[in-house]
């Protein structure tokens, strides 16, 4: 019995436990939600609550319709990666090394701008929850927690990611929004511990590039590759690519 119960834990035969809050670390239902919400005691990922505001998300008409006027998209995505590398770099040189961030682009309330910073260490992410609640961000306080989240693929929604997803920002599925390729190369190039050979990073990137359509592939995680780690990178590429992944 009890290995029946743990192999259907946070899932959706679990009657008990809410697999929703297991698996986004966000839950609809909030605190009235039946099941039990089993907050990590120590995790590598810490949730900031509704941290980011999208100036198109908070200014749109009951419709959907943008009420934000004469604002481009290339302003907006500028205005995003100058909130996304202030976050990141903040933690990191604080707290400790980022292996990945993400940022919600959903707007349902449980949703709507959560960041979540996964750590190389629990212990960093420990540091960075009990220190960012005591802070404030765009004047208003920083509400931060440890997160079951450390897998993000699993959290996810598929359809998001291929255009396909009818609920819109509704859906309870994380949609992450995107930086751009710049921001992200210079983000994750910037690892503790001294820059990578010039020339391999190079050739990192391009490998990165290729792979960024490549779906179920986590990119940030091989942003995050050492030096002497190029021959494997390569194996994984093409080993994907062998397997029909595209």
């Amino acid at each position: 019995m009890a290995e029946y119960l743990a192999s259907i834990f946070g899932t959706e035969k679990d009657k008990v436990n809410c697999s929703f809050y297991f698996k986004i670390g966000a839950c609809r239902h909030g605190d009235r939600c039946s099941r039990i919400h089993n907050k990590p005691t120590f995790s590598q990922t810490c949730l900031l609550q509704n941290l980011y505001v999208n100036p198109q998300n908070s200014a749109k008409s009951a419709d959907g319709s943008h009420l934000v006027a004469n604002v481009s998209d290339e302003e907006m995505q500028e205005h995003y990666d100058n909130f996304f590398e202030d976050v990141f770099v903040e933690c990191e040189d604080k707290y400790g090394e980022i292996e990945e961030m993400n940022v919600c682009d959903n707007l349902g309330d449980h949703l709507v701008g959560n960041v979540y910073i996964k750590f190389r260490r629990e212990e960093d992410a420990e540091r960075a929850v009990n220190d960012l609640n005591n802070r404030w961000f765009g004047g208003r306080p920083v509400y931060a927690e440890l997160s079951p989240v450390t897998d993000f693929r699993e959290a996810c929604c598929r359809q998001y990611e291929m255009g396909e997803c009818t609920r819109s920002g509704f859906c309870n599925f994380m949609h992450l929004k995107p930086i751009s390729r710049e921001l992200r190369r210079y983000l994750y190039s910037r690892k503790k511990g001294g820059d990578p050979d010039p020339k391999i990073a190079e050739k990192v990137e391009m490998i990165k590039v290729e792979m960024d359509d490549l779906e179920g592939i986590n990119v940030s995680y091989f942003v995050d590759i050492k030096v002497g780690s190029i021959v494997l990178v390569i194996s994984i590429y093409f080993a994907s690519k062998h397997r029909g992944i595209n």
